[in-house]
Formats: C-alpha cells, sequence, structure tokens
C-alpha cells in the first residue's frame, strides 16, 4: 500500500474549486467552488492523491505510521493563490512619487518627468545581479506567507535587450532558489525609453529583441503596456503578432487609462488575458466574453492610484467573461504582496461576492497563466498546493482585512510557511 507523506483533515470547509481545469470559470459557475465540510486532501509525491470528506481520505488508506497529520479543525483550507500578473523584480522603490500622486499629478506626466517605469529602469540597472535577486526574494516570502504559491513575473524594467535578458534570467534563477512558482513574462514593451520614440522602439522590439528573447528561451509569454502615449493599437499588434510568430503566448495590458480599443484588440488577436480594463468598452467587454479572453483586473492598483475608478467586474461577469485576480505588484502603482487584501478590494469595490473573488484568485487565475492543469484547485493529479487559512468561513476572508489570514502554506505536499 502507498500511503500519503501528508493529510490535511477535518477542515471545517474546504474550497476545491474543482472542474474547471479544462476552462475557466465565467459566470454563474464563478459561484461553484466545490464546497467540502470535514474536508481531507492527501498528497504524495508533492501530488495530490485523494480530495474528499475526512472519512473518505481515512477510508481509502492513505494515512499510514508515517504520514504527517496536519488538523485543520475550525480552519478553511483552498488552494494556494496564484498570482497572474506582477511586476516583482526590480529594484529600488518610488515612495517618493506618493506626494506627487497626492497633489494630483497624472502617472503618464511623472513618467515624462523621468519618474514612474523609467526611474525603476534606472534603479534595477545599477544594481547587482545580487542586489536583484536579494529584494524580490523578501518580496516573493511576503507572497508566500500570504498564501501565494505560483505567480507570473514580468521583465519590463531593464528595456534594452541586454538588461531584459539579465532580467529573465533572474526570474529562472529565482524560480529555482525559492517555493514561489514564477512564470516568465517578457515586457520591453513596457515604455519607451528616452532616445527613442514609440515607432524606433517598436521596430527594435520587433526585429531585435524578440528574436532573441525567443531564441534563448527564457520567456513563456510576451506581454505590452497598451495605452494611448506608451504603445498605440497599431505598435502593440505588431509586437504581439511577432511574438505569437515566435511561439510565445500573449498578454496585453489594455484600456487601464483610457478607453482605446485594448479590449477588442485582445480579442482579435486571441490572446489568453487583456489586463487592468478600467476604462474597456462595452464593444470590448463584448467581445472578450466572445473570445473567451480572460481578464485580469487589478483593484490593488486601482485602490492605490486613488481614483475612485474600478474595472465593470460585476457587468463583465455578467457578459460572461472570465474574472481573474491579481496583485499587479509593482513599486510604482501597486507596491503590496497580499492576495487576502486583492479579495477584500475585489469584493469591497468591484463587487464581487466572495466565491467569485476565490475563484478568480486561484483556478480562474491558473488559466490565465496557462497553468490549470498543475495548480489552482484541489484535484487529484494537480500539485499538492494548500493553504490553511485560520478563518471560520470564507466570507470572513474579505471582511477582516488588513491581517494576514494564512495559517500554513503547504507547496508541493511540503510546509513552506506556517506562523
Amino acid at each position: 500500500m502507498v500511503y500519503a507523506d501528508l493529510v490535511i483533515h477535518s477542515a471545517q470547509m474546504m474550497a476545491t474549486l474543482r472542474g474547471f481545469s479544462e476552462g475557466p470559470a465565467c459566470g454563474t459557475d464563478m459561484s461553484e467552488i466545490g464546497i467540502i465540510e470535514d474536508g481531507a486532501v492527501a498528497i504524495q509525491d508533492g501530488k495530490i492523491t485523494a480530495v474528499g470528506t475526512t472519512e473518505e481520505v481515512r477510508a481509502d488508506g492513505w494515512i499510514g505510521p508515517d504520514t504527517k497529520l496536519i488538523n485543520a479543525s475550525g480552519k478553511v483550507v483552498t488552494p494556494g493563490f496564484v498570482d497572474p500578473h506582477t511586476h516583482v523584480l526590480y529594484a529600488g522603490s518610488r515612495e517618493n512619487e506618493l506626494s506627487l500622486k497626492l497633489k494630483g499629478v497624472p502617472y503618464l506626466e511623472i513618467l515624462k518627468q523621468g519618474g514612474g517605469i523609467l526611474s525603476t529602469v534606472q534603479s534595477t540597472k545599477q544594481a547587482s545581479d545580487e542586489e536583484i535577486k536579494a529584494q524580490t526574494s523578501r518580496r516573493l516570502r511576503t507572497m508566500l506567507s500570504m498564501g501565494t504559491t505560483t505567480a507570473e513575473a514580468k521583465s519590463g524594467y531593464g528595456l534594452m535587450l541586454d538588461e531584459e535578458l539579465r532580467a529573465l534570467r533572474l526570474i529562472h534563477e529565482l524560480d529555482q532558489e525559492q517555493a514561489v512558482d514564477l512564470v516568465p513574462t517578457f515586457m520591453g514593451a513596457h515604455a519607451v525609453p528616452p532616445g527613442y520614440n514609440e515607432e524606433r522602439f517598436t521596430n527594435y522590439i520587433v526585429d531585435e529583441m524578440l528574436p532573441q528573447i525567443a531564441a534563448e528561451g527564457l520567456a513563456e509569454f510576451c506581454d505590452v503596456f497598451c495605452e494611448p502615449g506608451v504603445f498605440s493599437l497599431e505598435s502593440s499588434e505588431r509586437i504581439l503578432l511577432k511574438a505569437k510568430d515566435l511561439n510565445l503566448k500573449l498578454k496585453m495590458h489594455a484600456d487601464e487609462l483610457a478607453s482605446a480599443g485594448g479590449a477588442e484588440l485582445a480579442a482579435k488577436l486571441g490572446v489568453i488575458s487583456a489586463d487592468h480594463l478600467l476604462q474597456a468598452s462595452d464593444e470590448g467587454i463584448a467581445a472578450l466574453a466572445r473570445k473567451g479572453v480572460i481578464a485580469v483586473l487589478l483593484p490593488a492598483t486601482s485602490f492605490n492610484l486613488a481614483k475612485n475608478s474600478y474595472a465593470r467586474a460585476r457587468e463583465m461577469v455578467q457578459a460572461g467573461v472570465p474574472l481573474a485576480l491579481a496583485t499587479d505588484s509593482n513599486p510604482g502603482s501597486s507596491p503590496t504582496e497580499s492576495m487576502p487584501l486583492v479579495l477584500t478590494i475585489a469584493c469591497l469595490y468591484l463587487r464581487l461576492t466572495p466565491e467569485e473573488a476565490l475563484t478568480a484568485a486561484t483556478i480562474n487565475a491558473a488559466h490565465a497563466i496557462d497553468r490549470a492543469d498543475q495548480v489552482g484547485s484541489l484535484e487529484v493529479g494537480k500539485q499538492g498546493d494548500v493553504l490553511i487559512l485560520d478563518i471560520p468561513n470564507l466570507n470572513y476572508l474579505p471582511y477582516h482585512f488588513g491581517n494576514n489570514p494564512v495559517e500554513m502554506v503547504i507547496k508541493r505536499g511540503k510546509v513552506a510557511w506556517s506562523i
């Protein structure tokens, strides 16, 4: 008999998120989180081998003399959070921009003054590999402690080819050196650097950067900041089509600052996810629904920018757009690593239910980074990435904000963090 290495048992409520590994949940399905009362999950060799009630898992014989038992009585058990949109790799910080923001200086104006992304580009360029990794590792440890077990990580604070390659290489090194699984995205199209105009820099990305990025195999996705004043629809389409030709998967920053057709372009290109979408048009939302493009919403960014403007999540759900949630962890507009905070803001200001928010932060987020066959739900055969939350029910998760509800993080069947 093969016994489990670890069994979590007696959970007051276990949300499995089962049944959506073939495609993301949308519409009313986002409320179906697969609840099991008195739940248990067995993990062996890093993979889930059984999910059910505690009685069922015991009866199936998974518990042996050396099985580690974790009692989750009175607790909520969920899959590990998946964060599908982060800019977590960088050096430095930008707290000096807070006063400008409070005075009402627009982001694009800060960027023109050499702040914003360009400031972080400079700080990152000046830092050593060791300094960048040390700062990023601290952020990843915080993410892990707050329940994130898998995260997308973008380049984009290099802009020039050598620096972008360095960023992607460091993402790969960090993926091997710490517990959070990292999914690498190339985002050289993050800002137009000094000395270039949009057309010339787009040519550089298409003709020089993307072929080398693809040849070295360091990125899985390509993303572009599609926004008036950054990369136009035409430039964004050129970049993404070239990336597609080179077998990179596609993502987009779209319609964050203005309704400019970003969602429509995302649907036209069939990208995996369109992100931000604060200003997405009715036509854009309908197009995303028709094409099944996942809308990755970033409510902590909206909260931090303090413009009282949020993506129209309820309308997206009603239209049939699959939603995911992410931190957008970055040094300027969203300097946070907390998925629990994101869930709270999503419930309060995007008007998602706790069930919808949990779906968006787990299985749908896994689909947004093409990892739903591995993570995002508690199902046999998937990675043993599990959270034990010290809360009495799911409503308590967004209700009690400003603290960390995570009691224990299990990563691939091992305790990766606990209080």
